[in-house]
């Protein structure tokens, strides 16, 4: 029966029993362990977990903070292609990001179009492969505008390109290398070029078929033409170029403290960002009354002593404790000490 279950107590006893020779009688009922309060009822029986099988040909997982960092990136890529691309064609071109997938390098390229446009990326540094597929239905339809038709919808070759045909379609994959580095642009500099490229992906031999890899896909529509391109990034390469693509390092090193020469560039970067500095005088209450019947030279006292500091916050956050004055004829606040709030807390005024 279902509820017949032997507890884990109940297996080590009939093993015991078997060990030692003994066969248990079919009639003889196995104790089952009581409660500590000495009723019949005990409380019930935690869930047994599922025990998976694991599976040695399937890659091991990427770390959630690289694939957040790697969708975060490549959405604003999408919306940077579309743009490039539009105004290469003159065409209204979408692109969006649909899929980020864990798997095999085999398992990739045995899902590719066979011909396709299969590019073999260099990046540096560090010195590692890349790989961008083109699919066939959404490639010719670009050429056809790239040469100035496309109006009407043409049916799709199935043949590997030609020589011009490679040549424009060099045109799209600079314009794909180039907001590449625009997307990655919060880590140090880097080089991405075309190595090779192939009509038959099984011809390239960039990374071991069970390498372990993470696909990136993508959707590009042109009116009624929808293709996909797919940016294949192995999972070693990942794990030394996730630190230059988000700008943090890897999981994998932990997280490091920011560097003097971090700060200066930061700086750098803010100098020129405004902020909201406000310098508190007092804060009072007064009834609704009072609030209606206020006219213009009417004074409003407080419980603020006159020679007390005020605050002063910034972004609604108190930072200073400063007095009021006067300096060349403009009213002024000179800063007398910081406030420093514990570790994880706000100080309001």
């Amino acid at each position: 029966m279902a509820e017949d279950v032997l507890s884990q107590a109940e297996l080590e006893m009939l093993l015991s029993a078997l060990e030692s020779g003994e066969e248990p009688a079919a009639n003889r009922a196995v104790p089952r362990p009581q409660p500590s309060g000495g009723t019949s009822q005990g409380a019930p029986q935690k869930p047994r977990e599922k025990i998976i099988a694991y599976d040695f040909k399937r890659p091991q997982p990427v770390a959630m903070e690289q694939i957040r960092a790697l969708r975060t990136l490549h959405d604003q890529f999408a919306g940077n292609f579309a743009a490039a691309l539009s105004a290469l064609l003159r065409n209204s071109v979408l692109v969006k990001l649909t899929a980020l997938d864990q798997l095999t390098y085999g398992e990739f390229v045995s899902g590719l179009e066979n011909p396709t446009c299969f590019n073999l990326l260099r990046l540096a540094p560090p010195e590692c492969n890349l790989f961008l597929d083109i699919s066939p239905s959404i490639l010719y339809p670009i050429i056809d505008r790239l040469l100035g038709g496309g109006r009407d919808p043409s049916p799709i070759a199935r043949r590997p390109l030609t020589e011009i045909e490679l040549r424009l379609v060099a045109r799209v994959t600079t314009l794909v290398l180039q907001e590449l580095r625009g997307a990655w642009h919060n880590g140090p500099p880097v080089e991405l070029s075309v190595q090779r490229v192939e009509c038959n992906p099984h011809a390239v031999q960039g990374v071991p078929p069970a390498e372990a890899v993470v696909v990136i896909s993508f959707e590009l529509s042109i009116h009624e033409s929808r293709g996909i391109m797919k940016l294949c990034i192995p999972r070693n390469s990942l794990e030394r170029i996730t630190s230059k693509l988000s700008g943090e390092p890897s999981a994998a090193t932990g997280r490091r403290q920011a560097t003097g020469e971090t700060i200066q560039h930061m700086a750098g970067n803010l100098q020129h960002a405004r902020v909201e500095l406000v310098a508190r005088l007092a804060e009072t209450k007064i009834t609704s009354a009072d609030l209606f019947n206020l006219h213009i030279g009417d004074i409003i006292t407080t419980e603020k002593d006159v020679h007390s500091p005020i605050a002063v916050c910034l972004e609604g956050i108190t930072k200073f404790r400063a007095h009021p004055g006067a300096f060349q004829g403009h009213k002024a606040i000179r800063i007398e000490e910081a406030v420093n709030p514990p570790a994880g807390q706000a100080t309001r005024p």
